[in-house]
C-alpha cells in the first residue's frame, strides 16, 4: 500500500481524498431531497470522514514511512513515534464517526433529542480527545515534511529548511500538486 502511495500521481491522490467525498456527498444530497430522510446525510458523511481522513493518513504513511530508506544513516527520524501518533487520529475519526453516526440516527429515529447527559458526557471525551488529536496531526505534518526535506537534502534539516513543505502538506488540496511529484521523482531515482 505504501508503494502505490508513493508513486501515484497527484491527480489520483487527490481524486481519493476530495474526489469521491465530494462525489459521495453530493449523491447524498440528491437522495436525502428525493427520499426527504435526513439520516442518509448523517450516515454518509461517517463514510465521507473515514474516506478523507484514511486517504490523507495514508498519504502521510507512505511518506513518512516509506522514504525512510532513503534518509542518510546519520540522521535519527522517530518513526515510532510517528506510527503511534498517526494511528490515534485515525482511530479517533472512527470513533466520532461511528458515534456521532449513531447519535443522531437514534434522534432522528425516536423524533427525541439527545439527553443533556449524553451530550455533556461526549463533550468532555471529545473535547480533550480533538485536541490531542490536532495535536498528533500537527506532528504528523512535521514528521513528513521533515523526512521528505531530509531524503531531498540528504542531510539533517531544520524546521526552516522545510517550513515550506510543511505549509504545503498542512494545506493539502494545494501543496498534494506540488509535494507528491516530487515524491515520484524521488522513487524513481531509487529504481
Amino acid at each position: 500500500m505504501t508503494e502505490k502511495f508513493l508513486k501515484a500521481k497527484h491527480w489520483q491522490i487527490f481524486m481519493v481524498t476530495f474526489g469521491l467525498p465530494f462525489l459521495i456527498q453530493i449523491i447524498m444530497m440528491l437522495m436525502t431531497i428525493i427520499g426527504n430522510d435526513p439520516t442518509i446525510i448523517i450516515n454518509g458523511f461517517s463514510v465521507i470522514m473515514i474516506l478523507f481522513v484514511g486517504g490523507f493518513l495514508a498519504w502521510f504513511w507512505s511518506i513518512g514511512v516509506g522514504l525512510q530508506i532513503k534518509v542518510p544513516n546519520d540522521v535519527k527520524m522517530k518513526v515510532k513515534k510517528f506510527k503511534v501518533f498517526l494511528v490515534i487520529p485515525l482511530v479517533y475519526m472512527l470513533f466520532i464517526s461511528i458515534s456521532m453516526g449513531s447519535i443522531f440516527n437514534e434522534a432522528f429515529e425516536n423524533g427525541l433529542a439527545p439527553k443533556p447527559g449524553i451530550i455533556g458526557s461526549i463533550v468532555g471525551i471529545i473535547v480533550p480527545l480533538h485536541f490531542f488529536s490536532m495535536f498528533c496531526i500537527f506532528y504528523c505534518l512535521y514528521f513528513v515534511a521533515k523526512t521528505f526535506k531530509t531524503v531531498e537534502l540528504q542531510r539533517e534539516v531544520s524546521f526552516s529548511d522545510f517550513a515550506g513543505e510543511f505549509f504545503m502538506i498542512w494545506f493539502f488540496p494545494i501543496g498534494i500538486w506540488i509535494v507528491q511529484p516530487k515524491v515520484n521523482k524521488m522513487i524513481e531515482e531509487q529504481k
